[in-house]
């Protein structure tokens, strides 16, 4: 293997023009990759809270989400019943475990039914938190752990996602900022296995260029939007 990436990169440097990277060069390197500094930022992102908020939910509608605004968690298991009658889909849901701990009285919702663990092909619809919102494009930054199986994110066909107004950052780096914050990755700590930033439901549009939905993952992607 590491041989084989060897050759890819010296195959790199070469169509570059240049021989592979060392002393100052290298130094100069790595100092950037240490501040991760900023390309450009598109000037929508910029704005007080309640610009990223708005403009989060506007981005996300346009790539066919839909997103339930609530006032608390109080209100999450009544208008997850609501989304799920209104879409004729089962109330029995595969949830991420990392909800577990939120004060969400499911007991008002009492024809919800759940399961824990990773995803299979017989759930039809999964419940997961996010760790961000990107209001750049209407993205939600998801990370997998033992809590939230990657799985859940892709294999049911329609996938809940729990996202507070908090979680709603500007820009692509101010994700990446908060997501190294949480972790602790300047002290040395490991980035999460999988990283998945999700914009809208999957599609394609390979076959005569007409858009489907559903084709490599979720054909629905609904957010509760919950106030802090």
């Amino acid at each position: 293997m590491s041989e084989a990436r060897a050759q890819i990169l010296a195959g790199i440097r070469k169509s570059l023009g240049r021989g592979k990277l060392d002393g100052e060069a290298a130094a100069a390197l790595d100092r950037r990759l240490a501040r991760h500094e900023r390309s450009l930022v598109p000037k929508r992102s910029d704005g007080d809270h309640a610009h990223k908020v708005g403009l989060f939910v506007q981005m996300a509608e346009a790539v066919q989400c839909s997103v339930d605004r609530l006032d608390s968690l109080a209100d999450v298991p009544e208008r997850l019943a609501d989304y799920l009658r209104r879409e004729n889909l089962p109330a029995h849901i595969r949830r991420a475990g990392a909800l577990d701990g939120l004060d969400i009285p499911w007991e008002t919702a009492p024809a919800l039914t759940f399961a824990g663990g990773r995803a299979i092909a017989e759930d039809a619809v999964s419940l997961t938190p996010a760790f961000a919102g990107i209001a750049e494009t209407g993205t939600m930054m998801l990370q997998s752990a033992p809590e939230t199986p990657t799985t859940l994110h892709f294999v049911p066909d329609t996938h809940v996602v729990l996202l507070k107004e908090s979680q709603i950052v500007g820009a692509y780096e101010d994700a990446w900022d908060m997501l190294r914050a949480k972790l602790g990755l300047e002290e040395g700590a490991g980035m999460p296995r999988t990283v998945n930033l999700i914009t809208g439901p999957s599609r394609t549009g390979d076959v005569e260029q007409i858009i489907q939905l559903g084709a490599h993952g979720p054909r629905r992607l609904h957010i509760l939007l919950v106030k802090d």
